[in-house]
């Protein structure tokens, strides 16, 4: 699977993406609403258990890369997660903070969305952020989800989080 908007490709991480990654997850700007910034061995978890264990259900975290130039800036995705003690699919994105502010986490976003919806005919997606991360919540807005509930993530230091929800139409 290999998904392309306007500006980016979004494509299955390979264990050669680790060290990009890690810039991006290891960053403590771009990961300021985690709970700490990743070590080397969380970005191969994650590429791991996220990413490449997931594929061949059709969902995963992949790599999010400039057209123009190849640079992997993000992570985008579906993966199966309990959200607030129910199972979802979880629509996830991350923007490395050098590119924010030129609208490619809604970009990656509404593709990955397109693609659970259309390709998948996955009947719901979420999106969950923690209640102060407003850029984060406007992307999940501008993709028609609609704001559920509030809950605490005992999962991210307790913080509350918004859970937001779309139904396939």
């Amino acid at each position: 699977m290999i998904l392309e908007s306007q500006r980016l490709l979004i494509r299955p991480y390979t264990t050669e993406d680790v060290h990009e990654l890690y810039e991006i997850l290891s960053d403590p700007d771009t990961i300021a609403f985690w709970p700490k910034p990743f070590s080397l061995a969380q970005v191969e978890d994650w590429i791991q258990h996220r990413g490449i264990e997931n594929y061949g259900i059709g969902i995963g975290r992949c790599a999010v890369l400039l057209k123009e130039t190849g640079d992997l800036i993000g992570d985008a995705g579906i993966v199966n997660q309990v959200l607030d003690g129910n199972p979802e699919y979880d629509l996830g994105y991350i923007i490395h903070a050098q590119y924010w502010g030129h609208g490619y986490g809604g970009e990656a976003a509404a593709e990955i969305m397109r693609y659970g919806f259309e390709e998948l005919q996955l009947p719901r997606l979420c999106a969950n952020m923690p209640a102060e991360h407003i850029s984060s919540r406007r992307v999940a807005e501008k993709l028609g989800m609609q704001l559920e509930k509030e809950f605490i993530n005992t999962r991210n230091r307790d913080v509350l989080t918004c859970l937001y929800s779309k139904n396939k139409v």
